[in-house]
């Protein structure tokens, strides 16, 4: 009876000091992470503008944390494509993915059907932000906001305007404009930015709303005019370029940006730890250096900073959107 006694209890202890030793392995393995490499989903062409700034991003992420970090572009369908590729994977810290204002922000009002909802996600950092502007053909007698304004309300429903596609910021951001000014024109959407740009230097589109990213080599090479941006600032890129504000439409800040996100059963330590170290390439000299020659801001904000921007983009595009009635299939 001694004997079994003591094998019990042994035994009973071997299972107590294993269960002890599976909790702590939880924390140890999360601290040890990440112990292989990691994958960055992009939902966008290779070259385009959410995919250079993740890959100065994850060429610098792989330095500081010793792993691979491949970008995988998964492009379509407004960034719908790509979310949906990222939520088939484990949700164990190796699969992150690149949302952007249009896919974690406008797509939730503007499709009928969204195969995704923003309780799958966990906002963990913004990676870059960028304003809009305001551009012509640089040959175009229009050479302000007021300029512009007088011929849309001249030419009510004659005039046009390109975008980078139907939902796209750079097509909400013209509605809100002609909401907020009361003048209307017609929208001509094209496949991405770059033909959209195109059909406004060659005179076939009156203005555009476009990435500053985007437009600024075409701003500087003379073939676009800056009228206005939609930053609450004027540009360090564009100093003699006024804010919208400034220009006389009031209430008109509006703030693209680029930001990663984990699935929403990450462990937190993870998520904690990506943010820490994306924060800190952020702050690497070449990294500030690239995305301000590229016209943007480099981000690294803590999660809930994050994540109230973009609950507020949510609710901001979901009223324009609502207002002009606008749903896609």
């Amino acid at each position: 009876m001694q004997r079994r006694t003591f094998s019990s209890l042994a035994f009973g202890a071997s299972l107590a000091l294993g269960a002890i030793g599976m909790v702590a392995a939880k924390p140890a393995n999360a601290q040890a992470w990440p112990t292989r490499p990691i994958t960055i989903i992009v939902p966008g062409a290779p070259g385009g503008t959410t995919d250079i700034p993740a890959r100065i991003v994850a060429q610098k992420l792989s330095a500081l944390l010793g792993q691979p970090v491949v970008v995988d572009n998964r492009a379509g369908s407004a960034g719908i494509i790509g979310t949906q590729a990222f939520l088939h994977a484990p949700a164990d810290g190796y699969t992150w993915l690149v949302g952007n204002t249009g896919s974690h922000a406008i797509n939730y009002t503007a499709y009928k059907k969204l195969s995704y909802k923003p309780q799958d996600f966990v906002p963990v950092t913004d990676m870059i932000s960028f304003t809009n502007v305001l551009v012509v053909n640089a040959q175009s007698p229009v050479k302000s906001v007021a300029d512009l304004l007088a011929l849309l309300k001249k030419e009510p429903g004659k005039l046009s305007y390109a975008s980078a596609g139907i939902g796209q910021t750079t097509h909400l951001t013209s509605l809100m404009f002609t909401q907020r000014t009361g003048t209307n024109a017609i929208h001509v959407p094209y496949k991405g930015s770059t033909p959209a740009t195109t059909s406004v230097i060659a005179g076939e589109t009156t203005f555009m709303f476009d990435n500053l990213t985007q437009s600024l080599p075409q701003i500087r090479s003379g073939k676009l005019r800056a009228l206005a941006v939609t930053s609450d600032e004027r540009q360090a890129s564009m100093p003699d370029v006024p804010t919208m504000a400034e220009a006389g439409v009031k209430d008109f800040v509006v703030q693209g940006w680029l930001g990663f996100f984990g699935a929403a059963k990450t462990p937190p330590e993870v998520v904690a730890k990506m943010q820490a170290s994306l924060a800190k390439v952020m702050e690497d000299p070449d990294v500030v250096r690239r995305f301000r020659e590229m016209g943007g801001m480099p981000g690294g904000e803590p999660q809930p900073k994050f994540a109230d921007l973009v609950s507020k983009d949510q609710k901001r595009w979901g009223e324009t959107i609502r207002l002009a009635n606008l749903t896609l299939d």
